[in-house]
């Protein structure tokens, strides 16, 4: 995807944003397109794990760097598993994403953008850019409210 004027609004945002926050808003962005991985996967838990491991590390504070790797890890495993260029793939990027923003905030990002590329892969084609561009919107709007609160 190109980086459009809203995808530098997110990116300027986030980047004045508190890990925590960041962390609530990417597993929020995670878990919307996640239907897209379980309903292709539904033995798969994995990224659904690792959205609820990273709501955890926000509600608990505690962060042990071998189990936010490997929950991480074995997500982004899932995501290998679900096939090329698919909107399952990109759903489960996004949850591993999701939980790596508990230990840089910076993939907080990774899973908005990976979110978005799902909902993308997910549309047809000739409503992909507009469905894509909702849910980049939403994206910001839900940060701005998440800062707010």
């Amino acid at each position: 995807m190109a980086v459009t004027p809203l995808d530098q609004q997110i990116a300027d945002l986030a980047a004045n944003t508190d890990k925590k926050t960041l962390a609530v808003w990417a597993a929020d962005c995670a878990e919307r397109v996640l239907h897209l991985f379980e309903d292709s996967f539904p033995g798969d838990q994995r990224p659904h794990k690792a959205i609820d491991a990273c709501r955890s590390w926000v509600q608990t504070g505690v962060f042990r760097m071998a189990d936010v790797r490997r929950t991480a890890l074995d997500t982004h495993d899932a995501a290998r598993g679900a096939g090329e260029f698919s909107a399952a793939r990109s759903a489960a990027r996004a949850a591993g994403h999701a939980m790596a923003t508990a230990h840089v905030k910076t993939h907080s990002i990774a899973a908005a953008i990976y979110a978005a590329t799902a909902i993308r892969d997910s549309s047809d084609p000739a409503g992909a850019d507009a469905a894509t561009f909702a849910e980049r919107e939403w994206q910001l709007l839900h940060l701005v409210r998440l800062r707010e609160q």
